[in-house]
């Protein structure tokens, strides 16, 4: 433990102050987001475990962030890869 703080002391610092995770594999500090790229082919609806996404065939699907547990199931069967992981930036609300 005290090897990672004194090698990654900016980024244990960056969770704590910021609550931003620049990997952006902290679940609590990131976000998924569909991009306009979405050809609507509803495989991300099938897989969703919360029921977190929505949308009809050939239409952008919505996810709803509240929802969304951010388990990445959607990211690896989305055969166009619109479905992106951000993280949160500094100042954004981090879900409880």
């Amino acid at each position: 433990v005290l090897s990672t703080i004194r090698f990654f002391r900016d980024e244990y610092e960056e969770h704590i102050r910021d609550k931003r995770c620049r990997a952006g594999v902290c679940k609590a500090l990131t976000k998924l987001v569909i991009e306009e790229a979405c050809i609507g082919c509803g495989k991300c609806i099938k897989v969703c475990p919360t029921d977190a996404i929505a949308g009809n065939m050939k239409k952008l699907h919505v996810l709803d962030k509240d929802k969304c547990i951010v388990c990445g199931s959607c990211v690896e069967i989305c055969p166009v890869d619109c479905i992106q992981v951000e993280a949160l930036k500094a100042g954004m609300e981090v879900p409880a």
